[in-house]
């Protein structure tokens, strides 16, 4: 069965893109817009694999961790945040509540995605 993979992107552009890269790749994906519908979609069942934005529409991804809480409630969905938002406070908190990586979306080509997705999923 195929890992499950929950993109939270408010850049529709961006959010199909990291679609289309995924789905290529064998995973089934969804996505969602910013962290209130992600919450919603959540609520299905749990991903394997949370791709979460920071900086979000009515519910940023921190605001995200802070209510799903994978820490606590759901230590076995991998998150990585995925964001332009390079201050450390902000990533030291995704951290705190949760979220397994970082990696910074300038950077990554869609090879470079895909291969940072499959190995944080591999990680035990």
């Amino acid at each position: 069965m195929a890992k499950k993979i929950l993109i939270v992107e408010d850049e529709q552009a961006l959010s199909e893109a990291y679609q289309i890269i995924l789905k290529k790749e064998g995973y089934e994906v969804e996505a969602a817009y910013d962290g209130q519908q992600a919450l919603k979609q959540i609520k299905k069942g749990d991903p394997d694999l949370i791709l979460l934005d920071l900086r979000m529409p009515k519910m940023s991804g921190i605001e995200f961790l802070n209510e799903y809480k994978p820490a606590k409630k759901h230590p076995k969905v991998k998150i990585i945040v995925f964001s332009n938002l390079d201050t450390q406070n902000e990533i030291d908190k995704a951290y705190d509540l949760g979220a397994h990586k970082y990696m910074l979306k300038a950077w990554a080509s869609p090879k470079e995605l895909a291969r940072f997705v499959s190995n944080t999923l591999e990680d035990k």
